[in-house]
């Protein structure tokens, strides 16, 4: 048995396969791809490779109900072939958002999933999860490691990289936003505000700005962490561009909206929208390849220790 694995669920073997040659120096990381195959019926057959001692399983948990059978079923499988230790990296964490119950009867889904979890793998990482009143991920996974790591980093640099106007105010959509719009800010030197929201259901919002003064005669960035039905941005946008600012633009961690709203994303005034690859979208255009990287790397060197105590 090897030492260390990584495998993904089909949807992430792109990704996966670029972190694992990122993460391979002389360790002989290798990316299998997990198989499915679904009945007629609708059930599924789940069939991993080769199990390693240590294997990460890459899984970006956009629509995510099968994906999670299908890492059930992964879990036992390799378990049963020896894996002693597992590691999920999901780029996106899918049913975090609902941490209480709102109205009577109602699952609280970020508990459920916690616990579903933390029975499958002894570690989780993911990035920038929607945790609203929850202040530490470790408490989600009740008994095992988990990380909850920020896409600014890598938003940060790419954005450098292809250059922004140092005129740019950063927008945060709500007041959730404050931590990770801040810190991008700071990365880029940039002043930043965050919007007034007020929901009134899943495609009904308003958006006020405290300083539109701010705002007149200057671009825009809109940061986001999940952007799903796109209300939030395009009635953000409006609002922007109504103050005056000269573009607005909008960079999200998690894109998880249709691919053809990208017409209703420009009618609503976004010039442009670029996404992490967390899930696989056509907005794709920011890597988060070295923010995991640097994450497992204590994997290779705890494997490596566990070699020369055999």
């Amino acid at each position: 048995m090897s030492a260390i694995a990584l495998q993904a669920l089909p949807s992430g073997t792109g990704a996966a396969k670029r972190l694992a040659a990122r993460l391979d120096s002389g360790s002989g990381l290798g990316c299998g791809e997990i198989a499915l195959h679904r009945f007629p019926d609708g059930e599924l057959r789940v069939t991993v490779a080769p199990a390693a001692d240590t294997t990460i399983l890459f899984a970006p948990l956009d629509q995510p109900n099968d994906k999670l059978i299908a890492l059930l079923f992964a879990a036992e499988a390799l378990r049963r072939d020896g894996a002693r230790r597992l590691v999920l990296v999901a780029p996106y964490l899918c049913y975090m958002r609902q941490d209480i119950a709102f109205h009577p009867g109602e699952a609280i889904s970020q508990r459920a999933m916690g616990r579903l979890l933390a029975t499958l793998v002894d570690r989780v990482v993911t990035v920038d999860a929607h945790l609203h009143r929850t202040s530490d991920i470790r408490s989600v996974f009740p008994d095992i490691e988990a990380e909850n790591l920020s896409a600014m980093p890598a938003i940060a640099d790419a954005l450098a990289a292809d250059g922004i106007d140092p005129a740019t105010v950063v927008i945060g959509p709500d007041a959730e936003s404050e931590p990770w719009v801040s810190d991008l800010a700071s990365r880029l030197r940039l002043q930043h505000t965050v919007a007034r929201k007020r929901r009134h259901g899943d495609r009904s919002v308003e958006i006020d700005f405290a300083d539109p003064t701010l705002l007149a005669g200057r671009p825009a960035l809109m940061v986001d962490d999940i952007v799903s039905s796109g209300t939030t941005l395009m009635v953000a946008a409006r609002a922007l561009r109504a103050m005056g600012t000269t573009a607005v633009d909008a960079v999200v961690t998690h894109a998880l909206f249709p691919a053809a709203m990208a017409t209703a994303f420009t009618d609503a005034g976004i010039r442009s929208i670029r996404s992490t690859d967390s899930v696989p979208h056509p907005t794709n255009a920011i890597a988060l390849d070295e923010i995991l990287a640097a994450a497992l790397r204590s994997e290779l060197g705890t494997t490596r220790s566990r070699e020369t105590t055999r």
